[in-house]
């Protein structure tokens, strides 16, 4: 059941939060319906402007709709990550999505101000929610690059302002996390304080986590050990998520670690059995993976476990 962003946002604040999961193709969208079942979670699926060219954007819907019909228990939004201005207003004109997230953080603020605006002008007649981009997170995802030099964290008063003069749903705010599998170099975490202090500036208001993916060190060393040259890849303390989540932070974006797993189980099963051309059995195996690595996410993320509560909140 595809509902509004709005509606798991204002059920899950301060309690836990939602996982927000890419997909790029069937077998990633499989094995997403299939975990989050399992593990009874709501969650929110997110499509790149990369993944509506990699494929098609009729093709990422239309899977999307196929699995709401195979997976009728599951409760989930559908939400556009990263969007330029053209893009957001393609998806809030399609009338598919739940939500849709307008990135002009490289912007002046002045400038991401005035464009965040009018998508939230366009978007919130038609019922969509907009997430916004204030901070800028350093690292290398799909189209998204930006230099550790460049990036920098949110500021909260900033982050006030911008929310009220745009009327944007969520902020996705730079707290120290960064897009990729090269997240950290060093013991670096997240900073909660600027949570906090936006919290206390806009109280009850939905936060955002971007480039939250914790890089996991067994599937780093299993796609090394099967020809990868992953090094240095780090990722976000996972056990991090649930006290974000009870500050506020209803969504956590995690991409990078769904690749990985894809890796993973592809590298081992070719160098285990090169005489194998058929696609197939790979990609049920890695469904039946990326399931388990999405149930086990939910758990720390807390939305384990509140699929029942949430229908029914909805259903009343």
């Amino acid at each position: 059941m595809i509902v509004t962003t709005k509606q798991l946002f204002e059920l899950a604040y301060g309690k836990y939060a939602l996982g927000a999961y890419n997909i790029n193709n069937a077998e990633q969208t499989m094995g997403l319906f299939q975990g989050n079942l399992e593990s009874k979670a709501p969650f929110i699926i997110q499509i790149s402007k990369g993944a509506r060219s990699y494929t098609n954007k009729l093709m990422l819907e239309g899977m999307i709709r196929a699995a709401d019909e195979i997976f009728p228990e599951a409760v989930f939004a559908v939400h556009l990550d990263h969007g330029d201005e053209q893009t957001c207003y393609d998806c809030i004109d399609s009338g598919f999505y739940s939500s849709v997230m307008i990135d002009a953080s490289h912007e002046s603020f002045e400038e991401n101000i005035a464009i965040t605006k009018r998508v939230v002008d366009k978007a919130h007649p038609k019922g969509i929610s907009v997430e916004a981009e204030l901070g800028q997170l350093g690292g290398v995802e799909e189209d998204i690059s930006v230099s550790e030099d460049h990036a920098h964290l949110t500021d909260p008063a900033q982050a006030a302002e911008f929310i009220k003069r745009t009327g944007c749903d969520s902020l996705a705010c730079a707290i120290g996390t960064s897009h990729g599998a090269f997240k950290f170099s060093g013991s670096q975490g997240l900073h909660f304080e600027i949570v906090e202090a936006i919290q206390k500036l806009v109280p009850g208001y939905p936060l955002v986590l971007h480039g939250s993916s914790s890089v996991p060190q067994d599937e780093v060393e299993r796609i090394n050990a099967a020809g990868g040259a992953l090094k240095g890849a780090k990722g976000v303390d996972p056990n991090q998520y649930l006290p974000a989540a009870k500050l506020g932070v209803c969504k956590i974006n995690i991409d990078t670690d769904g690749r990985l797993v894809w890796t993973r189980v592809h590298r081992e099963f070719f160098r285990d059995k090169p005489e194998v051309f058929d696609f197939r059995p790979v990609g049920k195996i890695f469904q039946e993976e990326y399931a388990k690595f999405i149930a086990s996410r939910n758990k720390l993320l807390g939305s384990a476990g509140n699929l029942d509560e949430v229908r029914a909140a909805l259903n009343k």
